[in-house]
């Protein structure tokens, strides 16, 4: 899993990106610019939702919950949000989360 690091990538995916809510994750998809590229992703807590020691747990339940899930096709980056529920949720409602949220934003059947 490749990550996004630039200023720009970031502006890119917030701009052309289609934005996607769930209670426990907020999900921001957008096409990359050369087809076939594997896809990237980032990770973000915001500082409202916590100290460090709590953005980095959100951030790290993010992380797993992407792994647990079956692959994703190639040529899309996507940024995760983490929101006040996702340190405290179970593995399980937050893979069913991202499934769902990756389903509507037409990433798998």
């Amino acid at each position: 899993m490749k990550t996004l690091k630039s200023r720009q990538d970031f502006e890119r995916v917030f701009t052309q990106g289609k934005r996607y809510n769930h209670p426990l994750i907020r999900l921001t998809v957008s096409r990359t610019t050369h087809e076939g590229d594997p896809y990237r992703v980032a990770f973000v807590a915001a500082k409202r939702l916590g100290n460090a020691v709590l953005r980095n747990r959100s951030k790290r339940v993010l992380r797993e919950t992407l792994r647990s899930c079956p692959p994703l096709p190639l040529g899309y980056e996507l940024i995760l949000f983490a929101t006040a529920q996702t340190s405290t949720a179970s593995p399980s409602d937050m893979t069913r989360a991202l499934i769902k949220l990756l389903q509507r934003a037409g990433l798998y059947e």
